[in-house]
């Protein structure tokens, strides 16, 4: 087992954001990205099969796709297949936890 402190290890940077990869191995891979107003990751998919859940772990946004954008806020969670096109934007500093299984 290993702990990791997202808020301590990992925190906001003016120009982009701020990607942490906290865990990787065969079975997945979990990425903590930091966000402030106005950054977004840009929509994309990964020709792969695949899932990952975006989790909101502070702030608020938007949760993209090819097709717009739904709201994102603390405690929302995202599943998708990762061959979807999806995306994020935050409207506030946002803070978010991806997991890919399996790893890309």
């Amino acid at each position: 087992m290993k702990k990791i402190e997202l808020f301590k290890e990992n925190g906001f940077k003016d120009k982009g954001f701020s990607p942490l990869f906290a865990h990787e191995s065969p079975y997945m891979k979990v990425v903590n990205f930091n966000f402030e107003p106005g950054q977004e990751l840009p929509v994309h998919s990964h020709d792969i099969e695949g899932e990952l859940v975006i989790a909101v772990l502070e702030g608020r946004g938007e949760f993209l796709s090819k097709d717009g954008a739904m709201p994102a806020e603390t405690g929302d969670i995202l599943v998708s297949p990762i061959a979807t096109p999806h995306g994020l934007r935050a409207t506030t500093r946002m803070r978010v936890l991806v997991t890919i299984a399996p790893p890309i």
